[in-house]
């Protein structure tokens, strides 16, 4: 007998309840606030806090909120046109927001990464090569995480569908097995680099997780334009710096027992050796994956849209054959994300043009007054990165946080460009903080193989080393670079 899905409606009750008082107090907002701002600001709360309870999976919780927005007449569903003339965009145009199709367009390139085995090739040629040793082992793990991350918008996947099965395989070479002692052989190791790592490169590139997406949208509406080009020179340095020291603090923090690896070389050549011979699919994945990051990185020379690359990227892998059109509608985080970023993205949107963004803004830049934008700048980060802490989703964090900060930022005297890309860059190595930080995170913690306990101590410090390289290295190598 088929049954209803079950509904966790009891997780609605908090969400709503905050949404009905704000909604309630509109008669006695702030001054300066309009009515459907005060409005606004209560559906996209409720719907924020709907989203880290998660009475539905987020798509189902934003779609309701859409719904309701459209219901109580704050927004129309479609386009409102007098004579010719269109006098309120309407609520559908939600999804046409670019950035949100950017990243549902790099999921289905990474669908064809794991599709066509090329993900676990390189994976075992980096094992291959740099195995000998545990230490050697972390660097690999690290640099297959950053040879992928440029087309996978969804660290989750990174992490889980491409690094993940690997290091698991690893762990088991050397009976290394989750919730046993003889975690700390292997898995317990490579499992914390992994997470590490990813985070590491999810701040280097704007693909590498749908968060930087969000920045991206959200800073579009403060007047700033990132390009794919730009984050990543702006990044590259401190992203650098870490990823080239941050494997050698966890092994002497959290060391393996086992040194030497001279096992890992023969595993890895077996494998290979299951594979056989590169394949046509994996060929052309190779080559459509290599041009669409070399379009990207021309793409402000060229004057292509970032969205427009990836799309040229999908459609050649249907050319080529390497996807099919079902491929592509069983990719379902693909659509997942476009329905709940483009929500979000509008949610926000109409904040900003309801006024409330704008009023907030300038509450917060006067009472700071006189401190130097610098200053200003680096507070805001900190405020972002340490209350991910009652986050459980990078996302619904970025959506609330990213535009009012960035928006108190530049009235502090803060250079646009400047200010995006520092917030944006700790939006994602804010992920560091916990092991329910991200979906990345909530998959490496899971496995086993690392404490809660050991999770956190770790975190926590690692997260004061991010904020002095990005903090102090960042800035001043986007001031090398003249964005300041």
């Amino acid at each position: 007998m088929k049954k209803l899905e079950q509904i966790h409606y009891q997780k609605f009750i908090f969400p709503l309840a905050v949404g009905l008082i704000i909604w309630l107090t509109t008669a006695i907002r702030p001054d300066g606030v309009s009515a459907p701002a005060w409005k606004m600001l209560a559906i996209f709360v409720a719907t924020i806090l709907g989203c880290i309870t998660q009475p539905l999976p987020i798509a189902g919780v934003t779609l309701l909120g859409f719904t309701f927005t459209i219901c109580t007449g704050l927004v129309p569903l479609a386009d409102q046109v007098v004579n010719g003339k269109i006098i309120a965009k309407g609520a559908i145009d939600a999804f046409s927001n670019s950035s949100a199709w950017l990243v549902a367009m790099a999921f289905m390139i990474s669908r064809g990464i794991v599709k066509t085995g090329l993900g676990r090739r390189i994976a075992l040629y980096f094992v291959k090569w740099f195995g000998k040793k545990s230490l050697g082992l972390g660097y690999a793990i690290g640099a297959i995480d950053l040879i992928v991350s440029p087309a996978t918008p969804s660290n989750a996947a990174r992490a889980g569908g491409v690094v993940y099965p690997l290091i698991q395989s690893l762990a088991d070479a050397f009976e290394s097995k989750p919730n046993d002692p003889s975690r700390k052989r292997m898995g317990a190791y490579l499992t914390f680099t992994e997470f590490q790592v990813n985070i590491i490169t999810s701040s280097l590139f704007m693909t590498a997780c749908a968060p930087n997406l969000i920045a991206v949208s959200l800073a579009g509406k403060a007047g700033v334009t990132m390009s794919w080009m730009g984050w990543l020179l702006a990044s590259i340095v401190p992203a650098a710096i870490c990823l080239a020291v941050v494997p050698y603090f966890i092994y002497k923090m959290y060391p393996p027992t086992v040194k030497e690896t001279p096992d890992a070389k023969k595993w890895a050549n077996k494998q290979l050796a299951k594979l056989g011979k590169f394949t046509m699919p994996e060929i052309t994945m190779c080559i459509i994956f290599l041009i669409t990051l070399l379009l990207w990185m021309l793409s402000s020379s060229l004057h292509i849209d970032a969205t427009l690359i990836a799309f040229i990227s999908v459609s050649l892998l249907l050319l080529a054959g390497v996807l099919t059109p079902n491929d592509l509608l069983h990719e379902t985080g693909a659509w997942n994300i476009l329905i709940w970023l483009s929500i979000l993205v509008f949610m926000a949107e109409k904040l900003t043009q309801f006024g409330f963004i704008g009023w907030i803004s300038n509450s917060i830049a006067n009472s700071l007054k006189g401190i130097n934008w610098l200053l200003v700048l680096i507070i805001l980060a900190l405020v972002l990165f340490y209350t991910h802490y009652l986050f459980a989703s990078a996302t619904a964090h970025n959506s609330a946080m990213y535009l009012p900060l960035l928006t108190v930022a530049i009235a502090a005297g803060a250079p646009k460009a400047v200010a995006a890309q520092f917030l944006a860059m700790f939006s994602a190595i804010m992920g560091s903080t916990t092991h329910y930080s991200s979906p990345a995170a909530s998959v490496l913690a899971a496995s086993g193989y690392v404490k809660q306990d050991e999770w956190w101590k770790m975190s926590f410090i690692f997260g004061l080393f991010y904020i002095l390289v990005y903090t102090i290295i960042g800035l001043g190598w986007m001031k090398v670079i003249g964005m300041w």
